[in-house]
């Protein structure tokens, strides 16, 4: 696994010991990993970067695993959770699956098995997130972006360049079409962040794009912004 492929995963765990040797292991197989040791550290972490996955304990201080798992569904967010629980009894187990847990383990549990499943979780959402790729060119009214050339034909004829990033994010946006992208995920991909700068980076992005492509850019008919969630791209 190269540094740029690495997966972020953040281990929210009050118990300390449990939550260094999560941590020690899961960076010898390679992950980048970050700590919250109580619900509302998890809360502004998660809100302000990228995680590939979460491993959540259910008593917490402050707030719960439950109602963090509430919270981050609420918002969109579809980072894969992985519940951990001293409680083995089958309805906790089914209210932390009801309420967006993808896989549960009760405590004790084997550290293998974890890994396993962390690594199992991880490969299933990558295979979700990527979608058919549009190819090194793509036409949408009377526009034409070459990505491998980075140039585009624009909607009133001209002929402009793209940076690598314009590129990146087009490219992003029109493999998801028709879908919200969420903001995390666009400067994760394009930007390479795990921490974030503010939305106005991506924002100025998408005002470019409507320059370019939209023949009205103050009624646009194929960049959107979705307040407080991300951007579509809609044909």
């Amino acid at each position: 696994m190269t540094t740029e492929d690495k997966a972020n995963i953040l281990i929210v765990e009050d118990e300390i010991n449990l939550h260094e040797a999560l941590r020690l292991n899961l960076e010898m197989e390679g992950y980048e990993v970050s700590s919250a040791y109580d619900g509302n550290e998890a809360l502004r972490q998660i809100a302000n970067a990228y995680f590939d996955l979460i491993i959540m304990d259910i008593m917490l201080p402050e707030l719960d695993g439950i109602s963090i798992t509430e919270n981050i569904r609420v918002h969109n967010n579809n980072v894969p959770i992985l519940m951990l629980s001293a409680k083995n009894a089958p309805a906790d187990k089914v209210l932390g699956l009801k309420k967006g847990a993808d896989d549960y383990l009760s405590k004790p549990f084997n550290l293998e098995e974890l890994l396993i499943r962390v690594a199992k979780l991880i490969e299933k959402n990558k295979r979700i997130l990527v979608k058919e790729s549009v190819g090194d060119q793509y036409k949408f009214g009377n526009n034409l972006i070459d990505f491998k050339a980075q140039d585009s034909i624009t909607w009133n004829g001209s002929t402009i360049s793209l940076s690598k990033k314009e590129a990146l994010l087009l490219k992003l946006l029109i493999e998801n079409k028709g879908e919200v992208v969420p903001r995390e995920k666009i400067l994760q991909v394009v930007w390479g962040y795990n921490v974030y700068p503010t939305t106005r980076t991506i924002d100025n992005f998408i005002l470019s794009f409507r320059k370019y492509f939209e023949e009205d850019s103050r009624s646009p008919k194929y960049f959107h912004s979705v307040r407080g969630v991300g951007y579509k791209f809609i044909e």
